[in-house]
């Protein structure tokens, strides 16, 4: 016989489930664009085709960027910017940690936003810096939120040890110079799991 005793504690999981989930990146709609400048008034937008990331129950969020899925649009310069740029096959990956409250998102209405400002740590060919990142996280629905990048992060190429792989890059290029400092935007797209 059927029990409401029974389904009410079943109903109260199913909807209380995303606010218990891991969250996963869908990487299909996720997005990671990084600017560069060269010659002193020539920009290219650039991103990164595969992105991998979730946020555990407690709040911890990874993104992990495959440095190989780099595309700027022109083969030869993606080859370029993964052998000697990135050094891709030293340093397959780059990766970004933060800690987040999940309480505040979990009580956010379908299409209601709130702001964020997270210290996030970024490693990339093998150095990490962290910075302070203004976010901001939209609730989609019950099983998707969104954290956009309201600034971007500006990464110094010296930071991460970079700028013999730049100067490599800007002779290939036979360009004047490149800018050592480049913008880093992201659009990441999670859901409930």
């Amino acid at each position: 016989m059927f029990r409401l005793s029974r389904l009410l504690p079943a109903l109260c999981l199913l909807f209380c489930l995303p606010a218990h989930a891991n969250w996963h990146l869908d990487g299909e709609s996720s997005r990671v664009s990084f600017v560069t400048g060269k010659n002193g008034e020539q920009v290219d937008v650039h991103r990164f085709l595969v992105l991998h990331g979730a946020v555990d129950r407690k709040g911890v969020a990874g993104l992990r960027i495959e440095m190989d899925s780099v595309s700027s649009g022109t083969p030869l310069l993606d080859e370029q910017m993964r052998d000697n740029l990135f050094e891709v096959k030293r340093f397959a990956d780059a990766t970004v940690k933060t800690q987040i409250d999940l309480q505040p998102l979990n009580d956010l209405a379908n299409g209601a936003q709130i702001e964020l400002r997270l210290p996030v740590t970024v490693n990339l060919h093998g150095k990490s810096h962290t910075y302070d990142a203004p976010l901001l996280a939209t609730r989609l629905d019950e099983r998707r939120f969104q954290v956009v990048t309201l600034e971007p992060l500006v990464l110094r190429a010296a930071d991460y040890d970079l700028l013999p792989g730049l100067e490599r890059l800007r002779t290939f290029a036979k360009l004047k110079a490149i800018n050592p400092s480049v913008p880093v935007n992201a659009v990441l797209i999670f859901t409930a799991r």
